[in-house]
């Protein structure tokens, strides 16, 4: 049997396996927590995650999958209305109870007979915010490269524009990537090894630039104890 776990993009897989790697190194679980795949949803809209779950049904049976995830941003929604969007689009595809809360398991069964345990997560920093205000909270070294673009954003609230947090959680990450993380041979390399679109890099090469004891990451470790 195996574990899925369906994702909003690439970059959030790739941190969620990072994380996955951090339980399995740092708390005694038995036996220790496993996922077998990642679906990346690209973008999320209530279209999107029923046709993952859709086609997940399709092929659940093949795939023997035990256990089901599912990780979206929060944004600025409440965690109702995330949970409502959620199970409006699980009961399109499956029999199913409703989820009445993140980080619990309810049963759902496909047209062919297949039986699976689902529960879902959603990414937040204080109940709201995204992969990027995640990261923001959990950085780990020194960055007054990212923190003196606070100056920056009063400059351009003074002028009269804005810019929302959302886009400025983004750049703080991408600056603290890009100059607060990445060593001189890096630079040279900028947008491989020091950006988000080299994410990839940047999780198997300086996982140390977060820290993986941060409380803001309770949720996210208590979740995915449940694939143990």
């Amino acid at each position: 049997m195996s574990n899925l776990v369906i994702v909003e993009s690439k970059n959030d897989a790739i941190f969620m396996k990072a994380m996955v790697e951090f339980l399995n190194c740092n708390i005694q679980i038995e036996p220790p927590i496993y996922i077998d795949d990642y679906e990346s949803l690209e973008g999320l809209s209530e279209t999107k995650l029923t046709t993952t779950l859709k086609a997940l049904e399709a092929d659940l049976q093949k795939r023997d999958i035990e256990k089901i995830g599912i990780i979206i941003d929060l944004d600025n929604d409440s965690e109702a209305e995330r949970l409502n969007l959620v199970n409006k689009c699980i009961k399109q595809v499956f029999e199913s109870e409703t989820l009445l809360s993140t980080k619990q398991f309810i049963d759902i069964c496909g047209d062919n007979g297949t039986n699976a345990k689902l529960a879902c997560y959603f990414t937040n920093v204080g109940g709201k915010g995204e992969l990027e205000t995640l990261l923001k909270e959990i950085k780990a070294i020194q960055s007054p490269y990212a923190d003196c673009l606070k100056s920056w954003q009063t400059c351009i609230e003074s002028q009269g524009k804005e810019i929302n947090q959302k886009e400025f959680d983004k750049f703080w990450v991408s600056i603290y990537l890009r100059y607060d993380t990445c060593s001189i041979q890096e630079q040279k390399q900028a947008g491989r090894k020091c950006s988000m679109s080299g994410f990839d890099y940047v999780m198997k090469h300086k996982k140390d630039i977060w820290n993986w004891d941060n409380p803001a990451l309770d949720g996210l470790k208590e979740f995915f104890t449940l694939f143990c």
